[in-house]
């Protein structure tokens, strides 16, 4: 199976977008990240009004970076995925996220960029980047307060742990959660309600909304792309990654 991103029209307004990399839990790449990053500016343009956004299968939504992959971050890398995640930059069309499976890493941060959001019962999300010292340079450590409080994302930040579809909801990381088969079609229902209204009204009210959020991201940039060089110089980071892969706890001692 070839890992992709898949696109259908929904109707004349509403974009289905798919991440698809099951073996890897739907796991982007770099290729993958940067395809995603021309995606958006593609919708942007043309007559989409509203962006459906899921993950293949019902294991994942997306676990975030393939882990197998480069994970370097030079400035050049940092762009990709920036663009990828909608990390600093305003975004007119209105996306609702069908959270099919597990939600963690860089597709907890993609899930940040956002705007309404549903979750099938077994889907788990977190931020388990401190576990294998990587530093979450995806939005995480400055959206994550913003939108969930600063105690709700500090213990997500902070301990690496997985919550549940129902503590998720319960915070504020998603609106609601649905039995797995009513996830898609409340999905679409929702994005031709929003495709519905006026798109020149949805849209000024989104671009205020995300412009408001990306300056303030933006001006965290640099201090963002200095901590995650020092995390990746650390003598953890190796030894975190390569646990990882070889699934096994990691010690750092």
């Amino acid at each position: 199976m070839t890992t992709a991103l898949r696109v259908r029209e929904h109707g004349p307004h509403v974009v289905v977008v798919t991440i698809d990399n099951q073996p890897r839990r739907n796991a982007m790449t770099r290729a993958m990240m940067a395809e995603l990053g021309r995606l958006w500016e593609s919708l942007e343009r043309g007559p989409c009004r509203c962006v459906v956004l899921t993950g293949a299968g019902d294991r994942a939504f997306t676990s975030g970076a393939d882990m197998s992959g480069d994970l370097s971050a030079d400035p050049s890398i940092a762009r990709t995925v920036n663009d990828a995640l909608l990390k600093t930059r305003p975004y007119a069309k209105p996306i609702v996220a069908a959270v099919n499976g597990d939600c963690v890493a860089g597709g907890l941060e993609l899930l940040l960029s956002t705007d309404i959001r549903a979750a099938a019962p077994h889907a788990r999300f977190g931020l388990p980047e401190v576990r294998w010292s990587i530093y979450p340079f995806g939005g995480g450590t400055v959206k994550l307060v913003q939108q969930i409080g600063y105690v709700h994302a500090m213990e997500l930040l902070l301990t690496a742990k997985l919550i549940d579809a129902a503590e998720a909801a319960r915070i504020g990381l998603v609106n609601r959660v649905l039995p797995a088969a009513d996830l898609m079609p409340w999905a679409l229902a929702t994005a031709e309600t929003i495709a519905a209204n006026s798109p020149s009204a949805v849209q000024a009210v989104k671009e205020q909304i995300s412009t408001t959020i990306a300056v303030h991201t933006q001006s965290r940039e640099a201090l963002d792309q200095e901590l995650g060089d020092r995390v990746r110089a650390s003598p953890h980071f190796s030894e975190g990654v390569r646990a990882f892969l070889e699934k096994r706890d990691p010690n750092y001692t």
